[in-house]
């Protein structure tokens, strides 16, 4: 009887050692879903970035296009004063502005696309710690309910505590896996993307002096348009 009594002292004493490291399930769990909203709050504030972008640059191209229209009239202004110099000069500056307004769209398109994607990521997020809450919410109250169980069994068979709960330290452990597998399919990170560049001038001087004949050409046209709607409307 000694050495049974000796082999279930050792059993004890090293199921002590296992609670001890243990954590906690429900505190674990509970932690684990605050960092989850850490990680959604930081995924809307980057969406928020993303969209102050696009909202600086849709800025940025009305107040061009307002610029193309004034120096539009300002051209029919110059033609009305007979002064055919001047409206060539304000459609060479309206036909400047619509080269930098191009630059403008493309990066407003990009950033469009990239603002939509993080909403769609954050709108995934959020069903996952949905998803993840209830779960959270299920184990808890399982896991409370068992060591309550537990606790009732142990007062009525009289086995001890910590020897009688072998089954449940166990049962803690293989919960605390599955709710970490959990947190990081939740916790996926996203990839910040570049979307900003600065378009760089490549033309050589031949296709350079090819531009500049082109927009000169939209400029004439465009005063021989004005002449003839000035001419219309008489």
């Amino acid at each position: 009887m000694g050495l049974f009594k000796r082999a279930a002292t050792v059993v004890e004493s090293r199921v002590n050692k296992l609670l001890d490291k243990l954590e906690d399930p429900n505190a674990t769990l509970d932690l684990s879903y605050e960092k989850m909203l850490d990680g959604l709050q930081e995924m809307k504030r980057s969406l928020a970035d993303v969209v102050t972008e696009q909202k600086q640059l849709e800025m940025q191209i009305a107040a061009i296009e307002r610029d193309m229209a004034t120096r539009e009239e300002e051209a029919k202004a110059a033609l009305k004063m007979g002064r055919e110099d001047l409206a060539q000069a304000a459609l060479e500056r309206k036909h400047q502005l619509a080269d930098q307004l191009v630059p403008l769209q493309q990066a407003h398109e990009r950033i469009g696309a990239q603002a939509e994607r993080l909403k769609d990521a954050e709108r995934k997020l959020q069903d996952r710690i949905a998803a993840f809450k209830t779960q959270k919410e299920v184990t808890k109250a399982t896991y409370n309910a068992s060591k309550a169980e537990v606790r009732v069994g142990e007062s009525m068979s009289g086995i001890g505590r910590q020897l009688g709960g072998v089954g449940d330290t166990l049962q803690r452990a293989q919960d605390k896996a599955e709710q970490m597998q959990a947190r990081a399919a939740a916790m996926e990170s996203l990839a910040e993307e570049g979307i900003l560049e600065d378009p760089l001038d490549k033309r050589d001087a031949v296709e350079k002096e090819l531009d500049q004949i082109k927009r000169q050409s939209a400029v004439q046209e465009d005063l021989e348009r004005l002449k003839r709607e000035m001419s219309e409307s008489k």
